[in-house]
């Protein structure tokens, strides 16, 4: 296991030294949102529109951020399930995405587009909303503000602290990990 501070936009070298199990803190602009954005970020695509937000190079992280309390740039922000947006994640990852951000498994697909589009899975710790607000330094909703909380949001990460889940070589923290635990 090894620590990496990276930086948004992320380039391809960053992502492909990363390996299932390396922490990551990650700073620089990072794009939150959830089911419904996901969704019309896809018919955008479909109807072959300009997305509102570039994805080369990119991180999104499965979020929709609560009020803000007074100083501070966002309220709780903890990570949703990730597996939701899998429906919608392949078609992002071959336009340039290069990292999500979330909690629990991914299905075999992302897994797949992951490894051909070299891209990377990372996991936040849920149940810790509030601890992860305080490295979003800033937040503001950019796209599908009708939407209200699941808008699409620009957030600005300081050294925001997430696993490597799923690695671009196909390496899989959920499934290498649990032997580590087991009963003889």
């Amino acid at each position: 296991m090894r620590e990496w501070r990276l930086r948004t936009p992320l380039r391809e070298e960053d992502v492909v030294n990363l390996r299932a199990g390396d922490w990551v803190a990650l700073s620089g602009v990072v794009y939150g949102a959830r089911d419904a954005a996901h969704q019309r970020l896809v018919e955008t695509l479909r109807r072959g529109e300009p997305l509102p937000i570039p994805l080369a190079g990119q991180a999104i992280y499965y979020v929709g951020p609560a009020p803000a309390q007074e100083g501070w740039a966002v309220g709780p922000a903890g990570p949703t399930t990730s597996g939701r947006m899998d429906p919608f994640t392949v078609p992002l990852l071959e336009r340039g995405l290069k990292a999500t951000i979330g909690k629990g498994t991914r299905s075999r697909e992302v897994k797949e587009a992951l490894v051909r589009c070299r891209a990377v899975y990372l996991a936040a710790v849920g149940g810790a909303a509030a601890l992860l607000a305080r490295h979003i330094v800033r937040g503001r909703a950019v796209a599908y503000e009708d939407l209200g909380t699941e808008a699409i949001w620009e957030l600005e990460f300081a050294d925001f602290p997430a696993v490597v889940v799923n690695d671009a070589h196909g390496g899989d923290l959920y499934a290498t990990s649990p032997p580590a635990y087991a009963r003889p």
